[in-house]
This record gives structure tokens, C-alpha cells and sequence, in this order.
């Protein structure tokens, strides 16, 4: 494997054709240079998806509500469907295991003012669960608790950007906000990883809201956690279930689908891995085959190369080469040129990827990469194709009879 004087011959033997070494060495190059690109816009695919959990718990459900659309036990279509605080406990007392966290959400926007400085913010009434399904990271103080719920206090929790934009230099915790006319103080400040207009966001307890905004138990939104424990099947099932008893509950008709619109996450990820799932089989089908034409030409090349020089290793064998010795050049030669154009390829490919970035965020492909690893793997399989590509002409080359080879022209 390393003598010196072999790898000099090989050397001399690509020397000789650099046309052909090229063209073998290209095959091999774009066929691992394709495979790299392909692999990492379908990571990028996966990437964008995954960013929309980025904020939010991975195994969320949202309730929603709207009009029905059609009549459905004495009650009229277009029938508006408002929850309210006793649905909020209706979801939390009747799933009992199933549920972690679960938040009531109303929406409002508010015009808030400190000092001289004042801005227009999205407020979000919620409960202390609200927490956890959004992922709020707390960064001075406390977030709301179930006393501010019960008391219906007027303390409030800001986000990052919201102490940025009113306090300057000062620090807001404990400091009173002036929000649309009434004051609140505030027990944390908070950041988030969705986002400036996340970190331009102020929570404040869901019944306070309810009381000073239309003095009601109206909400707009139900959010929940499921149990991890559930399998992505059972946590669609359970989403639908949750569906279907609130269908009743407001006598809904079944197959009304605007009236109350569940989703959960797990259908989304089940949909989503679907459709990754097909495109990396593209990927899998369009690269392997690009990675088979490489070794064929490989195979091709090499069984010329061999045409090419059978008075040579004639020669050769009638001064004494074994057949080992004759197999193990021209295999020799054929990993060679699969190596370095193969680690060529990889190259090329992770620079590609690197120089492309995120430019491609419109067409929902966000910081696309590979795992070296699978790369290297993928090149290491490719190699050791070449070597069995090589080992037909290889041994072509090595039964080549001496007195036959001296007469080839």
C-alpha cells in the first residue's frame, strides 16, 4: 500500500492521461457535490419548519371559535361562538392527565406611556400557564400567578423591547405603566426567542382585563399543552376529541368546520414529516443515482485505462508481477482518484451551502446544512463502490497473458 515506487507508477499512469483522470474524477466530484446541495436544502426545509416552534411548546393545541355554518338543532347558521371563562374550565377539569398547562388568551392593543416616552403594544391577557406554552424566559422579576388571576390585580409583565422603548437606562421592574389611562405595575420583565414583536408584548391576568375592558367573561383563544407521554397519534386523537366535545357542548353540527377550529401541533409535525419525508426520498433516489453514475464511470474508465496499457502490464507480468501486485495498482488507482474527487466534491458542496445561507428564506429554506458525518459516510460508501468498480478491470488486468499482451498494438 505504500511502496513508494507503485504510487510513482500511478502517478506517472495519470500523468499520462489527464483527460481521462479528469473526466473519471468529475463524474465522482459532481455526483457527492449534488448529493451535498440536495441533502442540505432538504435540512433547510426542516430547519424553517422546526423555527415555528421556536416560541411556543412543541405540543400545543389552539382552540378557537367563529361562526357556525349551518343550522344545527334549532339554532340558526352564522351563529357566533364565544367562549367564555366556564369553557376555560370545562377544558382543564374534564382532561385531567391529559393536559399540563392550559391558558385562556383575550387580545387587545394598547397605547402604553412612561414619563415622556410612549408606544402602541399588543396586550395579551392570559393565565400563569401562559408561561410555559409560550416559552417565556423571565429575565428580572416574576411572571403572573394564579393570586393576580384570583385578585384580579393590576400587575403586569413587558417584554424586553417594551422596557427598551419606555424606560431607556432605567429599570422597569416595580415602576408604574400608564396603559390606556389606568396604571399597572410591573412584576417582571420578560424576553423571547419569536421575535422583536414578541419582546413588544404585555401580559396581564386574563380577569383583570375582563373586568376593566367590557366588565364580561368573554375570551378569544384557548391554548393547552397534552401530556408528552402522548404518541403523535394519540395526541391528534385527543385534539380531535376536545373538537367534538365542544361541538356539542354549543350544539355545533359534526362536520361544521368554522364554528370551532382545533389544531395541534402534532398534526402538524405529522403532516410536515410526511411531506419531508417524500422530498428526502427524492433526495435519497436523485443523489444515490448521481453517486452510481460516478462509480460507473469510474468502472468505465478504468477498464479502458487497462485496455489502454495492456502491453504494459504485459510487460510487467512477464517480468515477474504477481497478479496480487498488478490487482492491487490498478485498485490502488481507482480509490485514488474516487478519494480526491470525492472529498473535492464534499468541499465544493459545504461551501455552496455556505455561500447560498439564508438567502433562500422566501422559498421556506432557512440556514441549510448537512451533517458532515452523513457527507463523510456517504463519501467513504462511494469509495469502497469505487474500489468494487475498479476490481473487474483489475482483475481483467491481472489473468492478461504475457505473449498475448507483447503482440496487442
Amino acid at each position: 500500500m505504500f511502496d513508494r515506487d507503485r504510487w510513482g507508477e500511478i502517478f506517472e499512469a495519470i500523468g499520462k492521461n489527464k483527460l481521462r483522470t479528469f473526466l473519471s474524477g468529475f463524474t465522482v466530484a459532481l455526483g457527492i457535490l449534488i448529493f451535498t446541495i440536495l441533502l442540505g436544502l432538504g435540512n433547510g426545509l426542516l430547519n424553517s419548519f422546526l423555527s415555528s416552534f421556536v416560541d411556543d411548546a412543541q405540543n400545543i393545541i389552539f382552540i378557537r371559535g367563529g361562526n357556525t355554518s349551518k343550522a344545527y338543532k334549532g339554532f340558526q347558521e352564522n351563529r357566533r361562538i364565544q367562549f367564555k371563562n366556564e369553557d376555560f374550565e370545562f377544558i382543564k377539569s374534564n382532561y385531567i392527565g391529559k393536559v399540563e398547562f392550559a391558558t385562556p388568551r383575550i387580545y387587545r392593543n394598547g397605547s402604553a406611556k412612561y414619563k415622556k416616552e410612549s408606544g402602541s403594544y399588543s396586550i395579551r391577557a392570559v393565565h400563569p400557564d401562559h408561561q410555559y406554552l409560550e416559552k417565556t424566559i423571565m429575565m428580572n422579576g416574576r411572571y403572573l400567578n394564579e393570586s393576580d388571576i384570583n385578585e384580579r390585580t393590576k400587575n403586569i409583565v413587558i417584554g424586553r423591547l417594551v422596557e427598551k422603548d419606555l424606560f431607556k437606562n432605567e429599570k422597569a421592574l416595580g415602576k408604574m405603566l400608564n396603559v390606556d389611562g389606568i396604571a399597572y405595575k410591573i412584576i417582571g420583565v420578560f424576553q423571547d426567542s419569536g421575535g422583536d414583536n414578541e419582546e413588544r408584548i404585555i401580559y396581564m391576568p386574563y380577569k383583570t382585563v375582563q373586568l376593566l375592558y367590557g366588565n364580561n367573561d368573554h375570551i378569544d383563544q384557548i391554548n393547552l399543552s397534552y401530556n408528552m407521554a402522548m404518541s403523535t397519534e394519540q395526541a391528534i386523537a385527543f385534539s380531535k376529541k376536545i373538537e367534538e366535545d365542544l361541538k356539542e357542548k354549543f350544539k355545533v353540527a359534526p362536520d361544521d368546520q368554522s364554528a370551532i377550529r382545533v389544531r395541534s401541533f402534532a398534526e402538524d409535525i405529522k403532516e410536515t414529516m410526511v411531506i419531508l419525508g417524500g422530498i428526502y426520498m427524492i433526495i435519497f433516489v436523485v443523489g444515490i443515482g448521481t453517486l452510481i453514475s460516478g462509480v460507473i464511470g469510474i468502472g468505465n474508465i478504468m477498464t479502458f485505462s487497462v485496455k489502454e496499457r495492456t502491453k504494459e502490464l504485459g510487460i510487467r507480468k512477464a517480468l515477474g508481477a504477481s497478479p496480487r501486485s498488478i490487482i492491487a495498482m490498478v485498485l490502488q488507482e481507482s480509490v485514488l482518484i474516487t478519494s480526491v474527487a470525492g472529498y473535492l466534491g464534499l468541499i465544493l458542496g459545504i461551501l455552496a451551502l455556505k455561500l447560498i445561507g439564508n438567502n433562500l428564506e422566501e422559498f421556506f429554506i432557512l440556514n441549510p446544512k448537512v451533517d458532515t458525518g452523513i457527507i463523510m459516510t456517504a463519501t467513504l460508501v462511494l469509495i469502497f463502490f469505487g474500489l468494487l468498480a475498479g476490481y473487474i478491470p483489475a482483475r481483467r488486468a491481472a489473468k492478461i497473458k504475457p505473449i498475448i499482451a507483447l503482440r496487442d498494438e
